[in-house]
């Protein structure tokens, strides 16, 4: 078949006794959430249009040549410190003997439910120049102002450690899967372990170092607390501004759109670095897990680099929020810790996570089976929505519901859908890595039993995926407990959140009665993922 349809989905997925087209119930359900993704982008496009030569004035500026300037260049020292960061702590916690792996495994991740904006204001606190270390160090060694971190290197240093472990739970996931005799042929050659790191290892993680990437880049790109509280004006900050101080709302949705290109940017240069490399094994030995890798001399000092990343990532705000909590308990401040905002955080990350799983399999299923133009378009499209300002989305979502879905407007449906907009994405990198480390002819094989479709799918594609879907599970409901701009605009009157409770009473300076949720949050988010995290070798 060479019709100009069969050549825009791309080439179907050959299978013994299978029919030589894209099976509809994996089109269907992926254009359908194309096209649901693509509500924000509407909605920006229809307010920017109404803003006609003032739309170009206001984008041809220096000053917003600056802005993007200052942001890519964020944007890129980010993304490579946090791969970089990343790489080896997956290989150490995955592969090597280390001490207490499960243990390090867990508290590497956990950066990753603590929110930007209370990250931000830690850092200022903890490490500013009238901070907590300086008036630790005031005392027995006369320091009366350490150097200020606002600024670049207060911004990339506070996202870097909020953003590895995105890459480093999709590499690890990846690494679960790899094919141990490969190493073992390599060390058989006479390759050290170093090298072999380096030229087997390495090239095999390309896709989930590129989807972890892709992740950093575009988070680092959206985001707004830790960059406003540092001082360092990026685009995003610049939209925030536009959106509340400005009661025409039209350059914003220019500023937002013109970040959408920007993403679009990142995401052809994450495609084109794909390559057409073939990432599971192509024989039928005998699936075993890989031995750990002994670390000899270098067992000890892999802990100090563990501990110093947990460490500066997670206890770093930890110990920030227990000061406010004390100081605020000490000064006869009520201890509130909203246990019903919890119920409410857990509930709705719940669902969210649950519907973003279940729409990314279609979409990296094509992707990866189906390899063309069009399935490559509807997974491009899944990350446009992690780029933009929640906000923005939030703004899309209400126009869309006021316009065209009534009984959407001022419902848990409408903000589950906000959750799936923003961060499909981390569904979809790593369900689309670890399909892509199944052979298809394992399926082919369960085919020629007589196995249909669906059995399959459950026997078969579904268990050696698993890996990648818990991760992606694991990355929305976290990313979910702590979002702010989206729940504060489309939550429903009577439903308030952990993040919601965070941000009320920070933006009173309520600080001591800010800790305490936000401690809950933490504490929240990170009871699944540990669990995900300990079950993940099993």
């Amino acid at each position: 078949m060479n019709s100009p349809i069969s050549r825009l989905i791309g080439p179907a997925w050959r299978r013994v006794g299978a029919i030589d087209a894209p099976p509809a119930v994996l089109w269907a359900p992926a254009l359908l959430i194309g096209a649901l993704l693509l509500l924000s982008p509407v909605y920006l496009t229809i307010r920017s249009l109404g803003a006609g030569q003032e739309f170009w004035e206001a984008l041809l500026r220096w000053r917003v040549l600056e802005i993007l300037l200052r942001t890519l260049l964020l944007v890129g020292t980010v993304t490579v410190a946090s791969l970089a960061i990343a790489l080896p702590l997956a290989w150490l916690t995955v592969r090597t003997d280390l001490p207490f792996a499960r243990v390090w495994g867990v508290l590497l991740a956990l950066p990753l439910v603590i929110p930007s904006y209370v990250a931000g204001f830690a850092m200022v606190v903890a490490l500013g120049p009238r901070g907590m270390l300086q008036g630790f160090l005031e005392g027995p060694f006369g320091v009366e102002r350490l150097p200020d971190i606002s600024g670049f290197p207060g911004a990339m240093v506070t996202l870097t450690l909020l953003s590895y472990p995105y890459a480093l739970l999709t590499i690890r996931a990846s690494l679960q899967r790899l094919d141990p005799s490969l190493e073992e042929s390599s060390r058989g050659l006479g390759y050290s372990w170093p090298a072999t790191f380096r030229r087997v290892v390495v090239p095999l993680l390309r896709p989930s170092m590129a989807a972890g990437g892709l992740l950093v880049a575009l988070y680092t790109l959206s985001d707004f607390g830790a960059v406003s509280l540092l001082r360092y004006e990026t685009f995003t900050w610049a939209i925030f501004i536009q959106y509340e101080s400005a009661i025409d709302r039209t350059l914003g949705a220019a500023f937002s759109l013109a970040l959408v290109a920007l993403a679009l940017a990142f995401l052809v240069g994450e495609y084109l670095s794909r390559g057409r490399s073939r990432y599971y094994r192509v024989d039928q030995g005998v699936v075993r897990p890989a031995q750990n890798v002994p670390l000899g001399s270098w067992r000890w000092p892999s802990v100090v680099l563990c501990a110093v990343i947990a460490c500066l990532s997670l206890a770093l705000p930890m110990a920030v929020l227990f000061f406010w909590v004390v100081r605020g308990v000490s000064a006869g401040e009520p201890l509130l810790l909203l246990w019903q905002a919890a119920g409410n955080s857990l509930y709705i990350s719940a669902l969210a996570a649950l519907v973003a799983v279940l729409a990314a399999f279609p979409i990296a299923t094509l992707s990866v089976r189906h390899s063309g133009l069009l399935s490559s378009l509807l997974e491009r499209i899944t990350y446009v929505g992690f780029a933009l300002p929640g906000i923005a989305v939030a703004l899309g979502l209400v126009f869309f519901g006021a316009n065209f879905a009534r009984i959407l407007y001022q419902n848990l449906s409408l903000l589950i859908l906000a959750y799936v907009v923003l961060f499909l994405p981390t569904a979809v990198g790593s369900t689309r890595t670890s399909i892509l480390q199944v052979n298809p002819r394992m399926e082919d094989a369960a085919r020629s039993l007589g196995r249909g479709p669906a059995q399959v799918f459950m026997s078969v594609t579904l268990p050696l995926a698993r890996p990648g879907l818990l991760s992606g599970a694991a990355l929305v409901f976290l990313l979910t407990m702590k979002e702010l701009p989206a729940t504060l605009i489309l939550r429903p009157t009577g439903f308030p959140t952990l993040a919601t409770s965070i941000w009320s009473a920070a933006s009173e300076a309520f600080f001591a009665q800010a800790a305490a949720p936000a401690l809950l949050l933490v504490l929240a988010s990170s009871v699944p993922l540990s669990f995900l995290m300990l079950r993940e070798r099993r």
